[in-house]
């Protein structure tokens, strides 16, 4: 078997050192069995985030806009959950019948705008 040995030191003085050795110690024995599983998986997952990064300066940028899409999507839905009635009605009322076809294309076209520009 083919290993890399080398010593770890991490200075306990320094508040970033406590955080690291904490991270360390309080790891999930289940899924990271020794220190070095922890260690292996944040070296690996730093380092390929800085490539993600490095190759899409806008990657981070997208992934909150996400986060923050979900979280609005949640709060409907536990909105909607809550009180179903109120809220099916709410919806409802803001919904008008359109006249005709081509109406129903502007209003579906616009909404596919709005969607796609969040």
């Amino acid at each position: 078997m083919s290993m890399f040995k080398t010593t770890l030191r991490i200075k306990i003085d320094t508040p970033e050192g406590r955080k690291a050795l904490g991270y360390i110690k309080n790891r999930d024995k289940t899924r990271y069995r020794s220190y070095s599983d922890a260690i292996i998986a944040a070296v690996n997952g730093y380092f390929d985030r800085e490539r993600q990064l490095a190759d899409d300066p806008y990657l981070e940028t997208r992934e909150k806009e996400e986060a923050f899409l979900q979280r609005i999507l949640e709060t409907v839905e536990r909105g909607a959950q809550a009180n179903p009635l109120n809220g099916l009605a709410a919806l409802l009322q803001n919904v008008q019948p359109a006249p005709d076809a081509k109406a129903i294309e502007s209003d579906l076209d616009t909404a596919i705008d709005f969607i796609d520009s969040l």
